[in-house]
């Protein structure tokens, strides 16, 4: 153990090497967002965008609003098709993998816990592989026990550092199909799952400024189909409103979030050069939502998101980048990084600027630090 101070830490306690995912620059995030309009003006009459309708249409099975939005989604994603469904991203992956059958191989470490849920809920038989390792990925499906294979696009390990095109490249060279949870990514990332030729992305769009509880499935026609014939009750459908206000969020989130990007990098770099006492080592990871790790010089991690509340952080996230977090994020890990490193838990934070400034997170972590290292 060294001391630091009246603190004692552990000795040769480090953040592990991260390999944050490209990001999209802002230039290209305008013209995805204009891309965006261009699908849009394809699929409705400028009329249609202030109605909406609801119910089981005949012929639909849904409402024609839910239906035309699901048609701009999948132009837009270049999908064959699109499903709109209830429970958010948590929903979608258990729409998407209530269809796959035989065994289902995945990331050799821990999964997202509703994830985790779900695979038990379904009995799914799950293979660890890690993906890391693209040898050990060649050599487990070289074996064509798979059919199918779920791949999480944001990091489970912090340490992580596969490239999930070349996975999902790897599994349609053996003739596996592929799920993608893109949750955290879409949008952020320069083409999410099914843009690398997965045969499903799975996301929220609450974590894209949308309504609460709509998620997305877009991907291949027969797996989209197959989700939305078994979505036919009318209280499982999205409703018309519903489709829109989600359509019309997604309008501004790539600029959204590129900026978010640039903030994350600026405020990084300030951290690395020692702008606030307290603060040990800094990295960029998608820990989830893509984020700055702050590893801290005393023990202070849990008072942490109270304390910078009280200066106008964010103590808790509502759905990572939805649209009631304008404030930045000062929170614990993830769930997932501390089953993996739970030495982290009491010395670091994990921090998203949101809406902010690099001066205002940079100020207000400050401060708070000030207030907990004495």
């Amino acid at each position: 153990m060294t001391t630091h101070g009246d603190i004692t830490f552990p000795k040769g306690l480090r953040l592990p090497a991260t390999h944050p995912l490209p990001t999209i620059p802002l230039d290209d995030a305008i013209a995805r967002q204009f891309r965006l309009l261009e699908c849009t003006a394809a699929h409705f009459d400028g009329r249609e965008l202030f109605a909406s309708d609801v119910g089981v249409v005949p012929e639909l099975g849904r409402p024609r609003t839910t239906a035309r939005v699901e048609a701009v989604l999948a132009d837009f994603f270049g999908a064959e098709d699109a499903a709109l469904v209830q429970g958010a991203g948590t929903g979608a992956i258990r729409a998407a993998l209530s269809q796959v059958t035989g065994p289902l191989l995945i990331h050799d470490a821990p999964p997202y816990r509703t994830t985790e849920v779900t695979l038990r809920a379904l009995g799914t038989e799950t293979v660890r592989v890690d993906l890391n390792d693209p040898g050990a990925l060649r050599l487990a499906l070289s074996g064509s026990r798979f059919t199918w294979a779920y791949v999480q696009h944001t990091r489970q390990r912090l340490a992580d550092s596969y490239d999930p095109g070349a996975v999902l490249a790897a599994c349609r060279a053996a003739g596996v199909r592929s799920l993608v949870d893109d949750n955290y990514a879409a949008l952020r990332v320069p083409r999410c799952g099914v843009e690398l030729g997965a045969d499903a992305s799975c996301f929220s769009l609450f974590k894209l400024h949308g309504p609460e509880g709509v998620g997305l499935v877009a991907g291949a026609g027969d797996l989209v189909g197959k989700v939305r014939r078994d979505n036919y009750s009318g209280g499982g459908q999205v409703q018309g409103h519903q489709a829109l206000d989600a359509l019309r969020a997604l309008t501004h989130v790539p600029v959204m979030w590129a900026l978010q990007s640039q903030v994350g990098a600026e405020v990084a770099a300030r951290l690395a050069a020692g702008e606030v006492e307290g603060v040990a080592e800094v990295r960029i990871a998608n820990a989830q939502d893509r984020c700055l790790l702050v590893r801290l010089t005393a023990p202070v991690a849990r008072a942490l998101p109270e304390t910078a509340a009280r200066h106008g952080a964010a103590p808790h996230p509502v759905g990572a980048n939805s649209r009631y977090e304008i404030a930045p994020l000062f929170y614990r890990l993830s769930g997932s990084s501390l089953a993996d490193a739970p030495e982290l838990a009491d010395w670091t934070v994990r921090i998203n600027p949101m809406r902010a400034g690099a001066d205002l997170v940079v100020d207000i972590l400050r401060r708070a630090l000030a207030e907990l290292i004495t």
